[in-house]
């Protein structure tokens, strides 16, 4: 673990160590916060001390896990989950994502549904009726319609395409 080597390293005594957050038991002095810093940067990690910098992350980190990594998409509204989980009213969670990064996290989860949705299509272990299902779209057509306007390309389309670059890859070897 990169982290806890880093802490040691800088004799500094620690509580849980999570993805995305530590607990630090004691003040940190300017110089062994530098130091610290370098040494997660040496792994492209990055010290945040910023807590609205640190609730941006653990949106991020939260809509990743929920759509990649999750067999499937909470049935419960994605911005009570998402308030739920941090402990925060949505409203102010909201705003602060989009101020920050530009982008609302609407639209930061639609990224990543239809970089799932691509995944998905690439395994071809699921047809597009069971994908909508799964994203908890609410038709085929919605999940269509939102491949298009993110991608520029239905997932037909899409799919196919990667079919034959893949056959040409294969025809050069």
């Amino acid at each position: 673990m990169v982290v806890k080597a880093a802490l040691d390293s800088l004799g500094l005594h620690y509580g849980a160590v999570e993805l995305g957050e530590v607990e630090i038991k004691e003040n940190i002095n300017p110089d062994d916060r530098e130091k610290f810093r370098k040494l997660l940067l040496v792994s492209s990690l990055e010290l945040m001390d910023d807590k609205k910098s640190m609730l941006i992350e653990k949106i991020k980190n939260l809509v990743v896990e929920m759509v990649h990594y999750t067999d499937e998409l909470p049935d419960i509204n994605i911005s009570d989950f998402i308030s739920e989980k941090l402990h925060h009213d949505y409203t102010y969670l909201a705003s602060l994502f989009s101020e920050t990064t530009g982008t609302t996290i609407e639209h930061f989860i639609i990224a990543h549904k239809i970089e799932r949705v691509k995944e998905l299509l690439l395994y071809d272990e699921l047809n597009l009726t069971e994908i909508s299902y799964k994203l908890n779209y609410s038709s085929v057509a919605h999940l269509s319609n939102q491949f298009k306007k993110v991608t520029g390309l239905t997932p037909t389309y899409f799919k196919q395409l990667r079919q034959f670059k893949r056959r040409i890859a294969l025809d050069n070897v």
